[in-house]
């Protein structure tokens, strides 16, 4: 008998949340599909419907996200893995010509609403039985090199790295592991203009590779199939021939 497990995604609505939650849903996952806009979720949900639960969410919003757990136990019973998907940039800009605001934007969606989702997962996962779980953030190449005029997002991205360690740590206790993933150029809506030409850190504009964003989806669905005595701590999956190895 398969023995059900329960995911939470953030981001759940477009690019890799999306192929990540369906691709759990597909591997017998119940899913909580979590994003700020109910339409997108719908459509996420669409691939299972039964296997689907949306939940339109502010995760930058401690009671919003203390609401949106409370919920996911009541549905679920249990949580065996959360996706720390959410993400968001500022314009590309030159850093003295960003807002305070741009950057607080951007915190609070890579670094806070992680860290939020983090912490609620922990509450659930140390007192479940039986007790434990996996969360997996997503890095991102930016996590290891920058490109130009990025620092809200290297920065934040840089964090995660630092909150993955912390969590992975303080998880052992508690049956709780945490891994990162660090996505190079899957071609979603967001990596539209890499195939158009973006600027290089000499100073050149160039087309960079893309992936098929299913390659993600079974990374991620790979981390999360781990027996809980084994962990991917961190793992890098990018187009082949991006410019990340030798990078500037």
């Amino acid at each position: 008998m398969t023995i059900r497990k329960f995911a939470l995604v953030t981001g759940a609505g477009t690019g890799i949340g999306r192929a990540a939650a369906q691709a759990l849903m597909k591997a017998d996952y119940q899913v909580a599909l979590v994003g700020r806009r109910e339409a997108p979720l719908v459509e996420t949900a669409a691939l299972r419907p039964d296997r689907a639960l949306v939940l339109p969410c502010d995760v930058t919003k401690p009671e919003a996200v203390t609401t949106l757990f409370e919920r996911v136990k009541a549905a679920f019973g249990r949580l065996d893995l959360l996706f720390n998907n959410a993400g968001s940039g500022a314009p590309a800009v030159p850093i003295d010509e960003l807002t305070a605001q741009q950057w607080q934007n951007v915190v609070d969606v890579n670094l806070t609403a992680s860290f939020l989702c983090a912490q609620a997962a922990f509450r659930m996962m140390k007192h479940q039985s039986p007790r434990g779980g996996r969360i997996i953030n997503n890095g991102s190449i930016s996590a290891h090199a920058p490109r130009p005029n990025s620092a809200p997002y290297t920065a934040t991205k840089h964090a995660i790295t630092g909150l993955t360690k912390a969590l992975s740590l303080d998880g052992r206790a508690h049956d709780i592991a945490c891994g990162q993933i660090d996505i190079g150029n899957a071609l979603t809506e967001m990596a539209v203009p890499m195939t158009k030409g973006v600027r290089q850190a000499n100073g050149e504009i160039a087309i960079e590779p893309t992936m098929d964003v299913e390659h993600v989806a079974s990374s991620v669905l790979y981390m999360a199939e781990l027996p809980l005595s084994a962990n991917v701590q961190f793992m890098t999956v990018m187009a082949t021939n991006m410019p990340f190895v030798g990078r500037g």
